[in-house]
């Protein structure tokens, strides 16, 4: 009997330790997935792309997507279609799927919370990649991977003061800004603003979303032309939008680039082909090519080690007059 209570008594201690084991580990994390990583273990990422909705945009998805398999990484895709709620629904669907890392570029800045908390629940490392979050409780996400949108919309802006440096006023802006809600909208506005308002000179007369697309940076901007009786400059938040209002600039009988001065960002091969031929004046450069970095950073993170908050890309400033020798090493 003794021998029995013994046994009985070595189970049960058992069963406890994997109870408690299966409590406090989600997939993902703790020593499974670190000696997965250590050893070389295959490990696969759920990634959520906003969308399809300019030329950035698709250079990113095909630099995420070969940078994964150089890298020997399984990569589960889902395009939004730049809809929070498919988002949302694509990272619950990773985290049922029990991959080792998400990775997403958020459509909006807010709304997050209650999903990525789900995904530290279950022990899932995320990495934000080119758009960041607004949370309270940077906890939820183990780093951001991209771009610097406040700088970039403050070098747009100061371009703009230096090349009219020595022009009377008023200079008549119109902006055509990015997704409503989303981290480059938002950062891109405040820092063009930030550096246009030491001269009261620079007025932004109009300003409305064109969502990122070149067909709605044609509408708005056949909008502004009709509302604005003198525009001086147009700041577009991406290159689509500008490419798409230098269409409505045109078949209004203005010339882009002369009549109408045109700032943009992205740096897209189209948006170079247009400042050689005089359409745009100056492109802030966003690198869309952050597959290798992600790679690296999710093999980090599932590792357990420590990575940087935030780790920057680098970027240029084009003016029109170098945008001929830029082009041929443009990527994308």
């Amino acid at each position: 009997m003794a021998r029995r209570a013994a046994l009985v008594l070595t189970a049960a201690l058992l069963a406890s330790s994997a109870l408690t084991a299966c409590s406090t580990e989600g997939p993902g994390s703790g020593p499974a997935a670190a000696t997965k990583a250590r050893s070389g273990g295959p490990i696969t990422m759920g990634f959520a792309q906003v969308g399809a909705e300019s030329g950035w945009r698709t250079a990113n998805t095909k630099s995420v997507q070969e940078a994964a398999k150089k890298a020997g990484i399984t990569l589960k895709f889902s395009d939004a279609q730049q809809k929070q709620e498919n988002q949302i629904k694509a990272i619950r669907t990773f985290i049922q799927q029990k991959v080792d890392v998400i990775a997403f570029s958020p459509v909006v800045e807010s709304g997050w919370d209650t999903v990525l908390k789900e995904a530290k629940d279950a022990g899932i490392p995320v990495i934000l990649t080119d758009r960041a979050v607004d949370t309270q409780d940077a906890s939820l996400y183990k780093t951001f991977l991209g771009s610097d949108f406040v700088k970039e919309g403050k070098s747009a802006g100061e371009w703009l003061t230096g090349a009219y440096a020595n022009q009377p006023g008023p200079v008549n802006i119109v902006e055509l800004q990015g997704t409503t809600g989303s981290a480059p909208a938002n950062d891109r506005k405040a820092g063009f603003a930030d550096a246009i308002r030491s001269d009261g000179k620079f007025k932004i007369v109009a300003s409305q979303t064109g969502d990122f697309t070149r067909a709605k940076g044609k509408e708005v901007m056949q909008a502004f032309l009709k509302s604005q009786k003198d525009i001086d400059v147009l700041y577009a938040h991406n290159d689509d939008m500008a490419l798409g209002a230098i269409q409505a600039i045109e078949e209004s009988g203005k010339k882009p680039g002369t009549d109408i001065k045109v700032i943009s960002v992205d740096g897209i091969k189209d948006a170079f082909v247009a400042m050689t031929q005089g359409k745009i004046n100056v492109v802030v450069e966003c690198n869309p090519m952050l597959g290798g970095q992600l790679m690296e950073l999710a093999k980090k993170v599932v590792a357990g080690e420590t990575v940087p908050k935030r780790v920057e890309t680098e970027e240029g400033v084009f003016p029109q007059d170098k945008a001929a020798a830029a082009l041929p090493s443009r990527t994308y």
